[in-house]
């Protein structure tokens, strides 16, 4: 198929049940799964995925008896279905939002470390200047929200690159630092301890981010610079409501930014152990992808965040 032939198959063929067909089966791996995601019979489903391959003019997915899976030329069609959604997502839901009265929607990914201080006072007075923009907040690490920057489910975020390559596809402007900070609960055997090294802890239990998270990471490394192995009794956890409720609830101790437990400690409900780790985490910034033209509130979001972050103290 020359390319005339393939652009105007692609034009007059593919729809958005097609795209969606699409990111369902790259969700599932399993056609019935995938059929039922989007509200159609299997047989209309096989069908649908023989008429997309016949417009692309090659396999997407390889069938075999573990499932599904992407082609490396399927990987690609999959990445502009998933652009495709998520922009008609967006312009559904920008067009509702003014057909209501209101005035557009921001959706923003940032880190845990992020959220209290530079977020907080940016999306606050972003809110008191315009009541009726609809905002929402996604992620809470930061691969998760290069994840969400990724698949275009976010306009912008505060994070971090999470691995070599990806300042070819984002821009990043580091914004402030993320210190960190170990933490027990107030009734820790260790909470009275006023002078402590990072060997005495291995033994305990942890709550720890995944590891590919940067914090991670940066944990890691110390306990090889300190010829320790990873402690024997952890529990990997993303969520930083549920680290904090596992951390007043068990005797584990956590590595957390200074930021998200500082009311907990000035409440007593944590208590900071004086073992410092972390110093030399890098800072968060703002991620956006390159060569893209933001809505006019995120650029105006962006300027607020420039505005609240610590970058004259970076």
């Amino acid at each position: 198929m020359n390319q005339n032939a393939t652009q105007s198959a692609l034009v007059n063929r593919l729809k958005f049940k097609h795209l969606a067909l699409l990111v369902a089966l790259d969700d599932a791996r399993n056609l019935h799964k995938a059929a039922e995601a989007i509200n159609v019979a299997q047989p209309s489903a096989s069908r649908m995925l023989g008429d997309i391959e016949d417009a692309f003019g090659f396999l997407l997915f390889e069938r075999n008896a573990r499932g599904m899976h992407p082609t490396p030329l399927g990987h690609a069609a999959l990445a502009y279905a998933r652009r495709s959604l998520a922009d008609l997502t967006r312009f559904a839901d920008d067009l509702d939002n003014k057909r209501r009265g209101g005035h557009g929607q921001l959706t923003v990914g940032a880190i845990m470390g992020a959220a209290p201080d530079v977020l907080a006072m940016a999306v606050t007075e972003l809110k008191s200047e315009r009541p009726l923009l609809n905002v929402r907040i996604l992620g809470e690490t930061s691969n998760q929200v290069v994840q969400l920057l990724h698949r275009r489910e976010i306009d912008l975020a505060l994070g971090r690159l999470t691995t070599p390559l990806q300042h070819n596809d984002f821009d990043f402007e580091p914004l402030a630092r993320e210190p960190m900070r170990l933490v027990v609960r107030a009734s820790h055997p260790l909470a009275s301890k006023t002078t402590l090294a990072l060997d005495m802890l291995v033994s305990w239990p942890w709550i720890l981010q995944p590891i590919t998270s940067p914090a991670r990471n940066l944990f890691e490394e110390e306990l090889s610079r300190a010829g320790l192995t990873t402690p024997a009794d952890i529990v990997e956890c993303a969520s930083i409501f549920a680290t904090l409720q596992l951390l007043q609830n068990s005797e584990a101790v956590a590595i957390l930014p200074e930021s998200v437990v500082r009311d907990y400690l000035r409440a007593q409900l944590l208590i900071e152990l004086p073992v410092e780790i972390g110093k030399s985490l890098s800072g968060f910034g703002l991620l956006r992808r390159k060569f893209e033209t933001l809505s006019e509130p995120a650029e105006y979001f962006i300027a607020l965040l420039r505005k609240y972050s610590a970058a004259s103290h970076y």
